[in-house]
């Protein structure tokens, strides 16, 4: 009697720079949205008229607002050559990441 090894191989996905860049805009929209809205119930104000605007209609008005910048991001992407193209999600990226540091300061200042 002989014996056989059966091997399995499972595709695992490759993260492209560009893929990483898209997870950071995910996480930065979270950052923001989450440090938005502890200040925004310690007694902060939007700063920024457009985002204070659309937080009338709640987080689904703030989602929809990065979701606008997010479809404008997605339809420039095919406009760069391939090796660009994570400027896109980084310039979406990074302002946001950047909002949500501002409003962590704002709210240790308040909260302290």
């Amino acid at each position: 009697m002989s014996t056989r090894t059966v091997t399995i191989e499972i595709p695992i996905p490759r993260l492209t720079p560009e893929s990483a860049c898209w997870l950071l805009v995910a996480a930065a929209i979270a950052v923001d949205l989450i440090t938005t809205q502890i200040g925004l119930q310690a007694g902060l104000i939007e700063s920024n008229p457009v985002a204070r605007d659309a937080l009338e209609y709640g987080v689904a008005g703030a989602l929809a607002l990065k979701a606008g910048a997010i479809g404008v991001g997605v339809a420039c992407r095919p406009l760069l050559a391939h090796p660009y193209r994570p400027l896109i999600p980084l310039g979406l990226a990074l302002p946001w990441l950047a909002a949500g540091a501002w409003n962590w300061v704002a709210i240790t200042g308040v909260l302290a």
